[in-house]
């Protein structure tokens, strides 16, 4: 990997490792099964005529953090913010521009090409469309064994059936419906093929960007309640990226902000949502729909100016500044740090 320019804003700080109680009741350190390290994705934005690069789109901007195994982290955040990016680089299919993807034990942005192609069986993607992610000319049967071809020592041919019938039972399909194609059946049974595909390599990891926001609402629950099952029978970690706060909420041991290609705070799920430090953290929460806002206590809706920036040409120092209601001269002038402020992590001077 070709090296790249430094970002312009200082590195986050590198995350505290996650702990768990020991049988004692102490704490211990868990070590991550992904780490990633000030990592940056960007594109080349070129001219129309000559083709030059004429400047970039950094979509991610020097992200970092742990995620144990067996373990959900959630990346919350507005359309434009980098969620999806961040996730492709991290399954594969972006190329990072600087910094690292520990899987592991092993940097996937360093690691020899057979290297990376063998871990990359122990990390799968769930993708947000499942109209889209599915190839309509080809069989649930297809569709699912294709990654057995690929990956041959995985299951053996003369198994192949019995594991796909397997397969479907525990994402909620009839093995009968093997030889149908996508159109034949709903979006919630689309997405439980994508989901029944991310997991025929037996993976570790496994990515999920939006797996739930182009689905009905009554079907979202039960395609969450089998992300939970599998994770909980197959020991996964998942990465899970999403826009809705509600969903991740239910799902996320601890969650990650991602504004404008950077994490302005992070924290355990219960904490995030019972004491937000950050003000966008803060406007995301407040817009969160209650079931009953004449009973439900909750913050008084944060109504944010203008658009998320583009980008290609963010704002000095804090990025979140030309939105944030409690702006200051320091703001344009530095970047925050991703540090300690109040209880755990926050990008923002006057957070804490």
């Amino acid at each position: 990997m070709s090296p790249a320019a430094e970002p312009s804003a200082p590195s986050a700080a590198v995350p505290a490792p996650a702990t768990s109680p020991s049988a004692d009741g102490t704490a211990v350190a868990e070590s991550p099964l992904l780490s990633v390290r000030d990592l940056v994705t960007s594109f080349p934005i070129r001219s129309t005529l000559l083709r030059r690069e004429v400047g970039r789109i950094e979509a991610v901007a020097g992200v970092s953090f742990d995620l144990p195994a067996g373990r959900t982290l959630g990346i919350v955040g507005e359309s434009g913010s980098g969620k999806s990016t961040l996730a492709r680089t991290v399954v594969g299919l972006a190329r990072a521009t600087a910094g690292s993807v520990t899987f592991d034990g092993t940097d996937l942005t360093a690691a020899p090409p057979a290297e990376v192609r063998r871990r990359r069986r122990d990390i799968q993607m769930i993708f947000q469309d499942p109209y889209a992610s599915l190839n309509p000319g080809r069989t649930v049967r297809q569709l699912v064994t294709e990654a057995w071809q690929i990956h041959p020592d995985v299951v053996p041919r003369d198994r192949w059936a019995a594991e796909l019938g397997e397969l479907l039972e525990r994402v909620g399909l009839d093995p009968d419906h093997a030889d149908r194609y996508p159109h034949q059946f709903s979006g919630g049974q689309r997405q439980r093929i994508g989901i029944a595909r991310a997991i025929a390599l037996r993976p570790r990891l496994v990515i999920c960007d939006e797996p739930v926001s182009a689905l009905d609402v009554s079907i979202q629950a039960q395609v969450l309640n089998l992300l939970r099952d599998l994770q909980r029978d197959l020991g996964l970690t998942y990465l899970f990226i999403s826009h809705d706060l509600s969903v991740v909420r239910h799902v996320a041991d601890r969650v990650a902000v991602l504004y404008l290609g950077r994490i302005v705070e992070e924290a355990p799920t219960a904490e995030i949502f019972a004491a937000p430090t950050h003000p966008y953290t803060q406007a995301l929460l407040s817009a969160v729909p209650r079931l009953r806002p004449w009973r439900e206590a909750g913050p008084e809706p944060i109504v944010l100016a203008g658009d998320i920036p583009s980008p290609a040409n963010p704002p000095s120092g804090c990025r979140f500044r030309t939105r944030c209601p409690r702006v200051a001269d320091v703001c344009a002038a530095e970047a925050p740090a991703l540090t300690i402020r109040g209880s755990h992590p926050a990008a923002c001077h006057f957070a804490g």
